[in-house]
């Protein structure tokens, strides 16, 4: 949207608080005869996507609440300006954790939100201008592009790590051995990595709590109420970063602290949210 020029020159002046000088703009396969990705200043397009997981549901939660957070016109035109910054990113496993959200939500409250994914799917298959992204998508399901190669080579490097240290991981700071190496594009396998199936067992334990609490509470909530859009777009924020995790590492990246610091808030937003509505509970039955 903005010219390349422009994008360096804006970025660059932000060298004094530490961003990047080099490599700024970013393209599909780091190749510049592709289209660039949006990137904000989130540095990655990536780390942009699971950002815009994040906000993009919350977003589209508090546009279909009753009533909603702000007039349903301007909370349209937010939540439309998100869905079309995560499309520019390129970020397929984003596009599939916020559509994964989205279908939950629609699934169990805004049926009308089903209707909506469906015609902008239909949209993103015709258009002229989205069949490099159908393509891209395509490729990426079957395995086809440089991307998800380089992926499917980290995981196997990732689970070579952790048969090697089952247990407990191998810590924040790397790797014991030579051969081997932290980090690899999936949430679980990159604890696994630092925490061993130790970690990644409690933090599965952890959300399995979570999502039941959140549920249990939702499922006695009466038709309308006013806690009912902030409790699914905060849960479902959680659910669509954890779908998105199974794609890329940002949650639980110490480099990107501000999302691992943006998904730990909104579990604890949707736990205070669920706690809310179990102390008006008496009004409809809340144990």
């Amino acid at each position: 949207v903005i010219p390349g020029d422009w994008t360096v020159a804006l970025l660059s002046r932000l060298r004094i608080f530490g961003y990047p000088t080099e490599g700024i703009l970013r393209y599909i396969e780091d190749n510049p005869d592709n289209p660039m990705r949006a990137i904000a200043t989130s540095i990655d397009p990536n780390a942009l996507g699971g950002l815009l997981i994040v906000l993009t549901v919350i977003a589209v939660a508090y546009l279909f609440a009753r009533p909603p957070l702000l007039p349903r016109p301007l909370m349209a035109l937010i939540a439309g300006a998100m869905g079309v910054l995560l499309y520019l990113t390129y970020s397929r496993g984003s596009l599939v954790g916020a559509a994964a959200a989205l279908g939950v939500m629609a699934l169990l409250r805004y049926r009308k939100l089903l209707v909506y994914m469906l015609l902008l799917a239909a949209l993103m298959v015709v258009l002229p201008q989205t069949q490099t992204y159908v393509t891209r998508f395509i490729e990426g399901v079957q395995g086809a592009d440089l991307a998800t190669q380089m992926r499917f080579g980290e995981y196997k490097d990732a689970l070579l790590l952790i048969t090697r240290y089952p247990v407990l991981g191998v810590g924040f700071s790397g790797a014991p051995d030579i051969d081997l190496y932290i980090g690899v594009s999936s949430l679980y396998l990159l604890i696994a990595e630092e925490m061993g199936l130790v970690g990644l067992g409690l933090y599965l334990l952890v959300s399995v709590v979570f999502f039941t609490f959140v549920f249990r509470v939702w499922r006695r909530l009466p038709p309308n109420h006013p806690l009912e859009g902030p409790l699914l777009g905060y849960s479902l924020a959680v659910f669509g970063a954890m779908v998105g995790g199974i794609f890329d590492h940002f949650f639980f990246n110490i480099t990107f602290t501000h999302l691992v610091a943006l998904y730990w808030l909104c579990m604890g937003l949707a736990v205070a949210t669920a706690m809310m509505a179990q102390e008006s509970g008496d009004s409809f039955g809340l144990p």
